[in-house]
């Protein structure tokens, strides 16, 4: 058995691969970030096989397919992704452009070839971590973080009904966790002020909700609540109260 998961030097990806590891999953870490590659690889359980790649660039998400198509994977985990916050017209274009081709490019790429994949096998388990920033209308202040995320969560909605419909064992989920204590909120520079989960809570409730099959996963009582909510409420509503809240964060 083989798990191939992006984003995975820190945070939730890093945690995903020790729980897949402790499962008896061979592993196939992808990250740009070699020294923090090799530093988990020296403590996990199983084999290990170190890609380095950027994938914000599609010749390098094409290059990481064609390196590991041969290999019997299981479960494909897309985690790789960051967040920008900010007003949006004070952020900057080319950081945000880079974040459109890592959360939504490279996730679209992958999941497309891995799929392809997976239905000729009839078998094999695809998990995008989207966010519950995906299933709120919009974030302003993190305008761009909210669409890429939307992107991601809806494409995986189509997939899967697709896969249900020709009754397919091909699994494909939305993983949509709230805040998390993660290196994210060094990179966007934001900080949250609301309780934030564990990475390892959210990674471990990301795989049981991928073994069982669930189209999307919310991690925490809390996000559960809100993401059931939000669909009542007029968008308007939603979109101030995210102003208000995304305003409290301290750069």
């Amino acid at each position: 058995m083989i798990a191939l998961v992006t984003g995975a030097s820190s945070g939730i990806g890093k945690d995903m691969a020790k729980i897949l590891s402790n499962m008896g999953y061979d592993l196939i870490l992808v990250a740009r970030r070699k020294e923090r590659l090799e530093e988990l690889k020296s403590k996990l359980n199983t084999n290990v096989e170190i890609i380095c790649a950027d994938l914000s660039k599609k010749e390098e998400c094409i290059s990481l397919y064609e390196l590991v198509k041969d290999k019997d994977i299981n479960i494909l985990i897309n985690n790789a992704g960051f967040g920008v916050y900010g007003p949006f017209h004070k952020t900057d274009l080319n950081t945000e452009l880079q974040l459109i081709k890592t959360n939504i490019c490279a996730v679209h790429i992958l999941t497309k070839l891995f799929l392809k994949d997976f239905r000729n096998k009839n078998k094999g388990y695809i998990l995008n971590v989207s966010s519950m920033a995906g299933i709120m209308p919009g974030g302003p202040l993190m305008a761009t973080y909210y669409a890429s995320k939307a992107y991601v969560l809806n494409l995986t909605r189509g997939i899967y009904q697709e896969l249900k419909h020709e009754n397919s064992n091909v699994y494909i989920g939305a993983l949509c966790p709230g805040p998390v204590n993660t290196e994210f909120n060094k990179v966007s520079h934001a900080h949250f002020n609301v309780k934030s989960l564990s990475s390892m809570e959210v990674a471990r409730c990301g795989i049981k909700g991928m073994l069982q099959r669930n189209p999307v996963i919310v991690p925490g009582k809390n996000s559960k609540l809100i993401s059931k909510i939000v669909k009542f409420i007029p968008n308007n509503v939603l979109l101030n109260a995210t102003f208000k809240l995304q305003e409290k964060k301290q750069i």
